[in-house]
């Protein structure tokens, strides 16, 4: 079993939304599923069928655990953020100064986006032009993600580590822009990233922008 640089074993192996980490057999076999055929596959182009298909599976188990194909592809999405949201806790753990913080994230996300590239395939392209997204699963845990960034913003607007006449909820999009605009060549060509230097170079642009003088 592999263990990647962002803590994950193995990404096939899904965590249910109850915390059950031994979810019906099936189930898993669906999910791996829809996360092989998005290697090579736009979601829009991937039918129940083939998804059945390539899991081993009846279409009628994937209708047993999942409403349609969105909510089978906003499940995995929410599994994932969930992982990555309780690894980025996990990360900022000891970790002193809000400018410290904000490192690590972007670091994190980089390294979360360069070794996932479905994931990021997933939340960068598939669901942001569905209607629905803004009440889904993946977009609560999307919120939970921006709680913890604009607190690490507002503690060093606090501390005085970042000036305190820019809105802490604009640094935050600026911050989170830039970090997906990096990525998004890895995401639809598989262009490679390296979430260190990119990591070192985002931080020198940013940070001359939002440090208090």
């Amino acid at each position: 079993m592999t263990q990647s640089l962002t803590g994950r074993k193995d990404v096939s192996e899904p965590v249910a939304p109850n915390g059950d980490r031994t979810p019906p057999p099936g189930r898993q076999k669906i999910e791996r599923a829809l996360r092989s055929l998005l290697e090579n596959k736009e979601f829009s182009a991937i039918t129940t069928a083939e998804i059945a298909k390539t899991a081993g599976v009846t279409e009628a188990l994937i209708y047993k655990y999942f409403k349609d194909k969105r909510d089978l592809l906003y499940q995995v999405l929410a599994r994932d953020l969930e992982h990555h949201l309780e690894q980025a806790q996990l990360h900022l753990k000891g970790i002193n100064g809000a400018r410290n913080k904000i490192r690590k994230l972007i670091w994190f996300y980089l390294n979360a986006y360069a070794e996932e590239r479905v994931f990021g395939q997933m939340l960068m392209l598939e669901v942001l032009s569905f209607h629905d997204f803004y009440q889904s699963a993946p977009f609560q845990v999307l919120k939970k993600f921006a709680s913890l960034e604009l607190g690490i913003l507002k503690e060093g607007i606090e501390t005085g580590e970042i000036r305190a006449d820019l809105p802490p909820a604009l640094i935050r999009q600026v911050i989170r822009g830039s970090i997906e605009n990096t990525c998004l060549a890895w995401v639809k060509i598989s262009q490679k990233i390296s979430p260190d230097e990119l990591t070192e170079n985002l931080c020198r642009l940013l940070f001359k922008g939002i440090e208090k003088p």
